[in-house]
């Protein structure tokens, strides 16, 4: 849950020079000049994959992975540690025995900075595009603004509606890629247009969510698996009644 509720915290992060002066955010984009407070509220039930479908649960999506680690020394407070970054989605795919070819869209952290969007695409390029193949890569700020401590759970709903409904969602707010983010070669593309989600792409999403301090997180979603068919017909509803 994110909400602003005093103009005190506004007014501090103003003073370290991250938010739009005309209020829009713009991940990626060449006139993207900071981002936008947001307020948001986002939940996720977690079970085990296998209690799930014994219960017959309604499954959106599978969580593969997530990992975390931290830039650590920086230059400063609001300048990201690509390497670092690069590492940890590295790490993760590695230890869960995929490649970047296996990733079809990724919801990337896209604070809409000259700063972190390029640090950032510099990442995602050297972690993600070792397996060949295109790479979808949004952010959902564009739309909700930077919902701060909601921000990850909400860049993590977008990829399981993603999966859920095996469409690439066009980027909001985005234009001219901004001159300083370099995909030549990568496969990497930002959509500008609703797209259908082929086999070619990759099976699975990818979500990042990076902190001011440097912390770094990174999970790797699947689509749900098929439900079994019910075996016979449904036997009936207890119902209750006042009499």
């Amino acid at each position: 849950v994110n909400l602003v509720l005093s103009p005190r915290t506004t007014r501090e992060v103003g003073r370290t020079g991250a938010l739009s002066p005309d209020g829009v955010s713009r991940p990626f984009d060449a006139a993207a000049n900071g981002f936008v407070r947001g307020e948001a509220c986002g939940a996720v039930v977690l079970k085990r994959l296998e209690d799930a479908l014994g219960d017959r649960d309604r499954v959106h999506a599978v969580i593969d992975g997530s990992a975390i680690n931290q830039d650590g020394h920086s230059a400063t407070f609001t300048a990201p540690n690509g390497d670092s970054q690069a590492r940890l989605i590295g790490s993760l795919l590695a230890r869960i025995g995929l490649t970047g070819a296996d990733i079809g869209y990724h919801e990337a952290h896209g604070t809409g900075t000259q700063l972190g969007d390029p640090v950032e695409m510099r990442a995602v390029t050297t972690a993600l595009r070792t397996g060949g193949g295109v790479l979808h890569v949004g952010s959902v700020k564009a739309n909700l603004g930077h919902t701060e401590s909601a921000a990850g759970v909400m860049g993590l709903v977008k990829a399981v509606l993603c999966l859920e409904n095996r469409v690439i969602p066009p980027q909001a707010r985005f234009e001219t890629l901004n001159p300083r983010i370099d995909l030549t070669g990568t496969g990497v593309v930002i959509p500008t247009r609703a797209l259908p989600w082929g086999p070619e792409a990759g099976g699975r999403a990818s979500v990042c969510s990076y902190g001011m301090s440097g912390t770094n997180a990174y999970a790797v979603l699947s689509a749900a698996p098929a439900p079994e068919p019910v075996p016979g017909p449904v036997p009936g509803f207890t119902i209750s009644a006042r009499t």
